[in-house]
């Protein structure tokens, strides 16, 4: 019982807890409803102020904004109208200066109508005096005739004479005052630079033939090279190209051919054949094919030495093959590979001398010929061959142009072109370079001779220093010291256009006047 009345007292005291809980639950909810109620209103009133200040704020700015506005533009109507005052004022002085020019103009157009009348009158006047002169002028010309015994065309033609010889005298001391003064400013750096240049080249070959007898170990050989009713020379000349001449020239054996190559591969394949001792159709066939092949890597090996001595790189095979063919190749005596080895240090070293590019220098230098290696077998200069070869192979520009000029066959284009025909030209007559026969000798020197006899005023001609000096007496009475330098000038152009030789010639007038009296 008291157990019960406990648990009831207890549930009761836990109800009327809970209610308490809830009736100040209630009462909490309600305090915080009207907080947040006088928050929003707080809240609300606050947001209204701050609307309303900035409501005022943007209608100041706008208000000032517009005045801002208004003054811009009626700063920018006011200097539209000053711009429109200025054009106004300035159309008004062009309207001002243009009737002031209307007026000059009329002004000079009566002065012109004066000046025309006054130019017509006197040209009445003047017509009247030339005509009066012309009389006088003849009147007095046929005095002046007959007091001189001579006519007025004989007179002029006379006078002209005088004039000409005139003219061709001071002409001449011009020429020689050129001259003279671009000798003086050249010559001396020009010689310097020249002499340095093949100084440091320092070419030790000499001028060779190629080499056309085969020494036989005896002559007993020559019957087995003939074969059979001549069945084994004409096989060999028909497989290499070559007329094989027995004679009875005693152990030797002479190959011939135009072709120099042709030539060598021909030496090759007889000597090949002596040493073998079996000489017959078949074994000719043989023998000449392994001859080609070791031909040919003799001639690419000529080739990479000549590009790797002269320090030229990148040149196509076919162009190596083209140079190494020019070993067998000669120009009065000198070996044209060599030559273009030495043109090509030469040209170098003239380039680096000058500022200008040594390597293409080189490169021009060494292929400047290289139509020679070809020309044998095509139609056409070495000079044009030498072009299309070099062309096909894609040489530059400057390369194309020294194979073309340095004979003088196109004008160079460039400096390198220059320099490699000076290369040549020094390669080429250098002493113990080149040889030829006595009698294309002897025939230069008389033809050297009959040039210069053929102009008015020489006396004595004499060809010297095999034929790379001339030297001209003239008639003093004839020839004055300063024609002396335009004579010299007219016999070397000539002798350039008429003549074909290795270097150049030195052409030398002397002019000697003697004055001589007797004592009695």
């Amino acid at each position: 019982m008291d157990v019960l009345t406990l648990i009831i007292g207890v549930l009761a005291g836990a109800a009327v807890g809970v209610a308490v809980a809830l009736v100040l639950r209630n009462v909490a909810d309600k305090s915080r409803v009207n907080s947040a109620q006088s928050q929003a209103e707080s809240i609300v009133e606050t947001a209204k102020k701050e609307a309303e200040n900035i409501k005022r704020a943007a209608l100041l700015e706008a208000r000032d904004e517009a005045l801002a506005q208004k003054q811009k533009m009626e700063g920018e109507v006011e200097k539209r109208f000053e711009e429109i005052r200025r054009d106004e004022k300035r159309v008004a002085d062009q309207e001002i200066a243009a009737e002031k020019r209307f007026e000059r103009a009329k002004q000079r157009e009566r002065e012109l109508k004066d000046r025309e009348r006054t130019l017509r009158r006197q040209e009445k006047t003047v017509t009247a005096k030339e005509e009066e002169l012309d009389a006088l002028i003849a009147e007095r010309r046929e005095l002046l005739e007959q007091l001189a015994g001579k006519t007025s065309a004989q007179a002029l033609e006379e006078l002209q004479g005088i004039l000409i010889d005139k003219a061709r005298g001071d002409s001449a001391t011009i020429v020689k005052e050129i001259l003279d003064e671009a000798r003086e400013n050249a010559n001396r750096e020009a010689k310097e630079l020249i002499v340095n240049a093949i100084h440091r080249s320092a070419a030790d070959h000499t001028a060779e033939m190629t080499v056309t007898a085969v020494d036989l170990p005896n002559d007993d050989i020559k019957g087995r090279i003939i074969g059979r009713e001549g069945r084994n020379i004409r096989a060999l000349e028909a497989a290499t190209g070559v007329d094989i001449i027995v004679d009875d020239t005693p152990e030797t054996v002479v190959v011939s051919c135009f072709d120099p190559v042709r030539r060598e591969l021909g030496r090759m394949a007889l000597e090949k054949l002596i040493s073998d001792g079996r000489i017959h159709p078949g074994r000719i066939e043989e023998v000449v094919s392994k001859a080609q092949k070791e031909l040919d890597e003799r001639i690419m090996e000529y080739g990479r030495n000549a590009v790797q001595e002269a320090k030229v790189h990148g040149l196509h095979q076919e162009l190596i093959k083209a140079l190494g063919r020019m070993h067998y190749r000669t120009s009065y005596g000198q070996n044209q590979l060599r030559h273009s080895i030495e043109v090509a240090k030469l040209t170098g070293i003239l380039a680096a001398e000058l500022g200008f590019n040594a390597k293409l220098a080189r490169r021009c230098g060494l292929l400047h010929d290289i139509g020679k290696a070809i020309d044998r077998e095509s139609e056409g200069t070495h000079v044009q061959l030498g072009a299309q070869l070099a062309k096909k192979y894609g040489e530059p520009p400057e390369v194309l142009n020294t194979i073309q000029s340095h004979h003088g066959d196109v004008p160079a284009d460039n400096v390198l072109s220059v320099l490699a025909a000076s290369a040549d030209a020094i390669s080429g007559s250098r002493p113990g370079a080149r040889r030829e026969s006595l009698e294309n000798y002897v025939q230069r020197l008389h033809d050297l001779e009959d040039i210069a006899k053929g102009f008015e005023g020489v006396n004595k001609v004499y060809a010297i220093q095999a034929g790379r000096e001339v030297r001209i007496m003239v008639e003093n009475g004839k020839v004055s010291d300063a024609y002396a330098e335009v004579l010299a000038h007219d016999i070397a152009e000539k002798i350039e256009n008429e003549l074909v030789y290795p270097g150049q010639i030195k052409v030398t007038v002397i002019r000697e006047y003697r004055a001589s009296g007797v004592a009695k």
